[in-house]
């Protein structure tokens, strides 16, 4: 895998040498650590094509990406985005993820505390009901997609569980969501994406209807009603517990897709990982109680986001001797080079689950770190104990080569991972 698709021009500008990523196809789909490993030996930032076919800086290594991760100079905001950047946003309404501080302070607070430590420790049991519920209709096949029969159905339940949508159409929601994510064509992308907001917002409408004791209904209840769309998002007395209708529905797209999609890929790139490294997985066997380290490990070695969602230039953005221009220049960090950063991780393309993975960055860093980190954490250790307890005998179906990865540099993950025990 090599990654001299450069031309030679200005350094400094947007005219810098391109590393064009989506000429390397699906090689670099599969295994793209090789091609970030040869860039970071180069420096910390890249001018790139992406596999989307648009343009972007590139940041790797661990230290470099740390640091862009938490710098306030890099907006979430799209309106501060470049106009000529050749992309636009999927999402619809209003997400933390697409907002800097105040407003995303704000957001924020209004679901932080459904995902504190503690409020997530009182759903394992839960999360252990649901998993042995469906492990009792696999199991007794012998063989599994296991994304398609564990995997995803996990953590969709549990979500849909705290939101209170157990009326989710999974199947068309499944499908919408992984093509709006990592769909290569832009505008299977963008149809995608329309449909699932127009879902969420009957959704929406038919919880208003059917209020709970749950977190949808709190956040609708915090809606600042259909005659706001222009509202600042303040409450009528400036304490900013107050959602516009566009706020609204962009924490619906968050919840329900970021709230299980990095779940979904975590489990099913971690246990592939353990499955293609037999003296780890004979360790966790002999050990359960290192589920904790390896599901760090499964983290750090193969996380389930590549990258995170785009930050943009509000002024120049100087990274190890290279200025990335202002107004509106597209930044990704490299989350998946960062953790496999020799300088931060000794032999870092070794699977070990009893590593000290102190510092990986597959959650992010800094403000916008992953607010759902402890529950897919929970849900990664309950389902991966309790899959290699009830299937001693665990195995991969399919040659590793064979697999089919995700598409785009957002979500990592494997389409399929076929399993029998």
């Amino acid at each position: 895998m090599t990654t001299d698709t450069t031309d030679t021009t200005d350094p400094t500008g947007t005219d810098a040498p391109l590393v064009d990523l989506a000429a390397l196809g699906e090689d670099f789909t599969r295994d793209p650590y090789p091609v970030y490993e040869a860039l970071r030996a180069r420096g910390p930032v890249h001018r790139v094509r992406l596999p989307e076919g648009h343009n972007a800086w590139l940041v790797v290594g661990h230290e470099a990406g740390r640091a862009a991760l938490a710098d306030p100079s890099l907006s979430k905001e799209w309106r501060n985005a470049a106009p000529d950047l050749g992309t636009r946003q999927l999402s619809s309404g209003i997400t933390m993820l697409s907002a800097d501080p105040p407003l995303h302070t704000r957001l924020r607070k209004l679901v932080a505390r459904e995902f504190t430590m503690r409020r997530v420790e009182r759903l394992a049991p839960r999360v252990q009901e649901i998993t042995d519920e469906l492990l009792d209709r696999m199991v007794p096949q012998g063989r599994a997609d296991l994304v398609d029969a564990f995997a995803f159905p996990l953590p969709i339940t549990v979500i849909c569980e705290l939101l209170g949508v157990p009326f989710l159409a999974r199947d068309s929601f499944r499908a919408w969501s992984g093509t709006a994510l990592s769909s290569p064509d832009r505008a299977e992308r963008e149809s995608a994406a329309a449909q699932l907001t127009q879902y969420l917002a009957g959704l929406l409408a038919e919880k208003r209807d059917r209020p709970g004791d749950d977190l949808m209904s709190a956040l609708i209840h915090a809606s600042a009603g259909p005659d706001a769309e222009d509202a600042e998002g303040d409450g009528e007395d400036g304490d900013g517990d107050r959602l516009t209708p566009g706020e609204l529905m962009g924490m619906a797209w968050l919840l329900l897709v970021a709230g299980h999609e990095t779940t979904v890929n975590l489990i099913g790139n971690g246990v592939l990982a353990l499955l293609t490294h037999p003296d780890q997985l004979g360790a966790l066997r002999a050990d359960p109680a290192l589920i904790d380290g390896a599901v760090e490990e499964m983290l750090r070695w193969d996380g389930p986001v590549e990258t995170p969602t785009y930050r943009f230039t509000t002024t120049p953005y100087e990274v190890g001797g290279t200025t990335v221009p202002g107004g509106g220049q597209l930044l990704l960090i490299a989350l998946a080079d960062a953790n496999r950063d020799p300088a931060r991780f000794p032999d870092p393309s070794r699977f070990d689950i009893r590593r000290d993975t102190r510092g990986h960055l597959a959650f992010g860093h800094g403000l916008h770190y992953c607010l759902g980190a402890p529950l897919a954490r929970l849900e990664a250790r309950v389902a991966i104990t309790t899959l290699l307890t009830r299937c001693p005998e665990l195995r991969l179906d399919a040659h590793p080569a064979a697999l089919t990865w995700r598409g785009g540099m957002l979500i990592r993950g494997v389409e399929r991972l076929p399993v029998r025990w």
